[in-house]
């Protein structure tokens, strides 16, 4: 493995991890607006995503584009095999989007139709790339040209739902913590009763997910038995969910959501350092036929230039996003407004 490998691969994990904290709590303020009562509550959703969800999404798109340019077998072999899934994936995003804009100038009867499609549209998204993450870890059919062999039908396991079901429940937590910071009032208080009961059911997945993966695949562990240590990174992303409903239930609502990115950081770090160095898996010969980093990197030349142009690009996003969170720093007010 390369310098140069090792850092795209760090950079592609940075771009997720973006993603999944930045656009993670605007999916889980979405998915609140199934438990929204009137126009007030939909408003303050709307207002506290509004300046944010379009930024959010470059970190995806982001992602998407670097994987196919630094990984491409990799791109290839997931996209092609979690076809459907993406293709019901992006039209949950597509349905949350257009939601958004006609919800912000519908009327009272429009406005709930709405944001209740902008709910849906987001479990629907949050729930399969959940599956998707959940059979990238238990491993795929790959051969030994990385070309997916398997079907549409066997992505759906118990193991997959169950990652769903933990995506599910971390966003929404991740959503309620934020507009509970965000909000005062009814709304708040509301909205952080909601926390602490999908917090609950986090905890309780994140145990069990955790639990079961190494059992029933042995390659999830093969790091951890190697250095010990590492054991930390998943205890320590346990203690950070528990501490997220300690922090909720004595109304440290900011406390709280910050938590909730340090648990979802180390999250995704276990998933890392369970795969590390394999990209994808593969169930029929997982030491000879999987992707990794070293087998499935592009040239160093087209390596170096999309360095060089992610180097000048990604500054800037940054920038961006640190100068639209600042500006609209303050509270929800009860009308919607900041």
């Amino acid at each position: 493995m390369t310098a140069l490998q090792l850092t795209w691969f760090l950079l592609v994990g940075l771009f997720v991890i973006g993603y999944t904290v930045l656009a993670g709590f605007d999916l889980g303020l979405s998915m609140l607006a199934l438990r929204a009562r009137g126009a007030r509550e939909y408003k303050a959703i709307l207002a506290a995503l509004g300046p944010f969800w379009d930024g959010n999404e470059v970190w995806l798109i982001g992602a998407g584009a670097l994987l196919f340019a630094v990984f491409p077998p990799v791109y290839a072999a997931l996209f092609s095999g979690f076809y459907l899934l993406f293709m019901l994936a992006l039209f949950g995003l597509i349905l949350r989007v257009v939601s958004i804009e006609f919800a912000r100038t519908a009327e009272p009867a429009g406005l709930a139709a709405w944001s209740i499609a902008m709910g849906l549209g987001s479990v629907l998204a949050v729930f399969l790339f959940g599956v998707i993450i959940g059979n990238v870890l238990r491993g795929i059919s790959l051969d030994g040209e990385g070309i997916f062999t398997g079907t549409q039908v066997s992505l759906f396991n118990i193991f997959s739902i169950l990652v769903g079901m933990l995506n599910l429940a971390m966003i929404l937590t991740h959503g309620a913590l934020y507009l509970s910071w965000k909000s005062d009032g009814r709304t708040r208080h509301k909205v952080r009763r909601v926390a602490q009961a999908s917090w609950a059911l986090y905890l309780a997945l994140a145990i069990l997910v955790m639990v079961m993966a190494p059992v029933q695949f042995p390659h999830l562990s093969r790091n951890f038995d190697g250095m010990r240590a590492l054991w930390l990174i998943p205890l320590f992303a346990i203690g950070a969910i528990f501490f997220i409903g300690v922090w909720n239930d004595l109304r440290r609502e900011k406390l709280a959501f910050f938590t909730s990115v340090v648990a979802i950081v180390a999250l995704l770090g276990t998933i890392v350092v369970s795969l590390f160095p394999i990209l994808l898996p593969s169930q029929q010969n997982p030491d000879t036929w999987s992707l990794t980093i070293m087998n499935s990197a592009s040239s160093p030349a087209s390596l170096t230039a999309m360095l060089i142009i992610t180097l000048i690009g990604l500054p800037i996003v940054i920038l961006y996003t640190a100068w639209i969170y600042r500006i609209f720093g303050g509270k929800i007010g009860e009308e919607g407004e900041y």
